[in-house]
């Protein structure tokens, strides 16, 4: 068997086995007394990774460059990604229900790549001389897997958004945040859980040193000395105020769908936590290939445009979550606008956009 021949059963072969495993992993979600499903649901994550990763070493033989020179290898590229990423976040935490959001996504890519596609751009053509470079494999790799990263982050704040019906949940789970107040004293702990700040102890010294010349043992004199004086700010006051507000106006959800919520809360924000050091890598290490290809180290490109855009989405969503102590409805609405912008960056800007990125399908 030749490698083309054998890159096209593989490419067929994921699109198969990823349909399959949407299907089990939608299976076990409806039929939860059935729980051998999500257990054949990893297996057949694994097994399409296995395969997109052989098609593209095969792919690597073939041509004899890093496979993600043109738009087919990189949407498989992308979908081993989010499989990579897919099987971490479910070994990490425990959850079977990951695969309901990423596995249709995961198989929605390989079909768009091995059925949509011509057949003209599937095919492995020789570099370009700007991509005769060892930045390739390090800028590109990089940025897919940031990509993945981020969708699967996404997909999962967009299931938070379907489970929680758009309510401002009161959560509990170990990815709320312990910022906003920390600098005055104030840390949000659970779901806005305020804790007011210590009160200092003042002395007041003349009147100790009076009690104990008049006493010789001025140890009762001098207990009663001590005083607390609390800490007045009518601003702090109003925040504590706003933060009990927003709980009592949250509804309360079934405890089976609220600790669906959390774990989709807490595992959305570990894998944005993860994608958005490799897009800010990935980022950095395009600059520099691109003042050594083109001597400029940005030139306002679409596709530069929007990756800067994207990072500026995902540091917005991740300073919510670790400095103003955002939780559970407003990150999620932000990560799933995220989600609107990595598609936009990687694939609308290249179809449809002109500039360097470009892979001039549409025009």
């Amino acid at each position: 068997m030749n490698l083309v021949l054998l890159q096209t059963w593989l490419d067929n072969a994921s699109f198969a086995v990823l349909f399959i495993t949407m299907l089990i992993y939608w299976g076990g979600a409806a039929f939860p007394q059935l729980r051998f499903l999500p257990t054949l649901g990893t297996a057949g994550m694994a097994i399409a990774n296995l395969c997109i990763a052989t098609l593209l070493g095969a792919r690597w033989l073939e041509a004899g460059y890093f496979p993600i020179s043109n738009l087919y290898e990189s949407l498989f590229f992308l979908a081993w990604g989010m499989t990579t990423i897919h099987l971490i976040a479910e070994s990490s935490s425990r959850s079977r229900l990951v695969g309901v959001v990423t596995a249709p996504v995961a198989m929605g890519i390989t079909a768009f790549a091995a059925l949509t596609l011509p057949s003209q751009m599937q095919y492995a053509e020789p570099l370009v001389p700007a991509l005769k470079s060892n930045w390739l494999m390090m800028h590109v790799s990089v940025m897919m897997l940031s990509y993945a990263a981020l969708i699967v982050g996404s997909l999962l704040a967009i299931a938070f958004l379907i489970v929680s019906g758009g309510k401002n949940i009161e959560l509990h789970g170990s990815s709320v945040g312990t910022g906003g107040y920390r600098n005055d004293g104030y840390r949000l702990h659970r779901a806005k859980d305020l804790v007011t700040q210590l009160q200092p102890v003042t002395f007041d010294q003349s009147a100790i040193s009076q009690a104990i010349e008049n006493n010789g043992n001025g140890q009762t004199a001098v207990l009663n000395m001590v005083t607390t004086t609390p800490i007045q700010n009518p601003s702090r006051s109003l925040a504590g105020a706003n933060a009990q507000s927003n709980i009592q106006n949250s509804e309360p959800l079934s405890p089976q769908r609220l600790s669906l919520a959390e774990t989709l809360d807490n595992i959305s924000y570990r894998i944005i936590g993860l994608g958005f050091p490799l897009l800010t890598i990935g980022i950095i290490a395009g600059a520099v290939w691109a003042n050594e290809a083109w001597g400029s180290y940005w030139s306002w490109d679409p596709k530069e445009t929007w990756a800067l855009i994207t990072w500026l989405v995902f540091a917005a969503y991740l300073h919510a979550r670790i400095t103003r102590g955002w939780q559970g409805r407003r990150p999620a609405i932000l990560a799933a606008t995220g989600f609107v912008v990595v598609w936009v960056c990687y694939l609308g800007v290249n179809l449809l956009g002109k500039g360097l990125h470009s892979y001039g399908w549409f025009f």
